[in-house]
């Protein structure tokens, strides 16, 4: 998947959890003109919000060369941790406007870095949609990630906060 024109990369993201936090699954389509590539994962041990995260850092991550990109995500904690409350922490040094350290921490500097990866091209921009409102990506990814979290084993990796 990659772009060598203006035209954006659209990623469609969600994370599942069983219980919160339990068996976790997150998934992401890549679209590109007619071209489509969905991923996925999971992990036995983890959170919505971890599950969330991952897809996005995934999916930016899985793209071959940097290019634009439009993510659509049903994660309010997502889509503002990274639109609105990143630069705050990122000047408090990591911490919250009550002096309580970032919660996720080393899931938001790798999903920092995965965007910047994107910047010279076009960056990276962040829409919200509407979960479970018939949105066919959006229902698919959701529909993926909650496969992935319902596949969860003990051997599958942990992935709690850091």
């Amino acid at each position: 998947m990659t772009s060598t024109t203006s035209t954006p990369v659209i990623i469609y993201t969600d994370g599942a959890c069983l219980g919160n936090p339990g068996p976790g699954g997150w998934a992401a389509i890549l679209r590109y003109g007619e071209h489509e590539k969905a991923l996925s994962g999971r992990f036995r041990q983890t959170t919505n919000n971890h599950m969330e995260m991952r897809a996005a850092i995934e999916a930016l991550n899985g793209l071959k060369r940097p290019c634009p990109v439009e993510i659509f995500t049903d994660s309010s904690y997502l889509r503002d941790g990274i639109t609105k409350w990143v630069v705050g922490w990122q000047r408090n040094g990591w911490r919250t406007a009550s002096k309580q350290p970032v919660k996720n921490q080393d899931l938001w500097r790798a999903l920092l870095a995965a965007v910047e990866r994107h910047t010279e091209t076009g960056g990276v921009e962040w829409r919200w949609t509407k979960g479970h409102a018939g949105d066919k990506y959006n229902e698919r990814a959701d529909m993926l990630a909650s496969s992935a979290a319902a596949e969860a084993t003990d051997a599958d990796p942990t992935d709690e906060e850091g």
